[in-house]
C-alpha cells in the first residue's frame, strides 16, 4: 500500500511503499548558517522524518546530496561524517546544482528501509 505523509499542494514530505521510505529533498530551515550548519539542520530534519516513518539513519538505502558549490564539499562532509551511523554509511551521490532558493547551500534526498 502506498502512503503519503505531510501532503501539500506541490509535494509530500515522504511516502512509504513496500516498507521503503522515500523522503522529499530536505533543505535548511535556517539559511543564515554556513554549509556545516545548513547540513546539520537538514540532517536533523532527516532524523525527525525517518523516526516518524519508522526508520532511522542506519537504514538509509541511498542518499543524494546537492550542493551549490563544490568548494563547500569539505564542510558538508564534516557535518555528514559526524552524523552518519558508524558502519552503516549508505551509497551516496554528491553533485553541484543550482537550488530553488539561492540561500540554500545544500539539499539532501534519502531513501530508507523501515524497521
Amino acid at each position: 500500500m502506498l502512503q503519503r505523509f505531510h501532503v501539500g499542494p506541490r509535494l509530500s514530505e515522504y511516502a512509504i511503499f513496500n516498507q521503503v521510505v522515500y523522503l522529499a529533498g530536505q533543505v535548511p530551515e535556517d539559511t543564515t548558517q554556513d554549509i556545516v550548519g545548513q547540513t546539520q539542520n537538514v540532517l536533523e530534519q532527516i532524523d525527525r522524518l525517518l523516526l516518524e516513518a519508522g526508520s532511522d539513519k542506519s537504514r538509509i538505502l541511498m542518499c543524494q546530496i546537492f550542493i551549490t558549490d563544490m568548494a563547500n564539499m569539505a564542510g558538508m562532509n564534516q557535518a555528514w561524517d559526524a552524523w552518519v551511523a558508524e558502519g552503516n554509511s549508505p551509497p551516496r551521490a554528491t553533485v553541484q546544482a543550482a537550488l530553488a532558493n539561492p540561500d540554500w547551500l545544500v539539499e539532501i534526498v534519502v531513501t530508507a528501509a523501515q524497521k
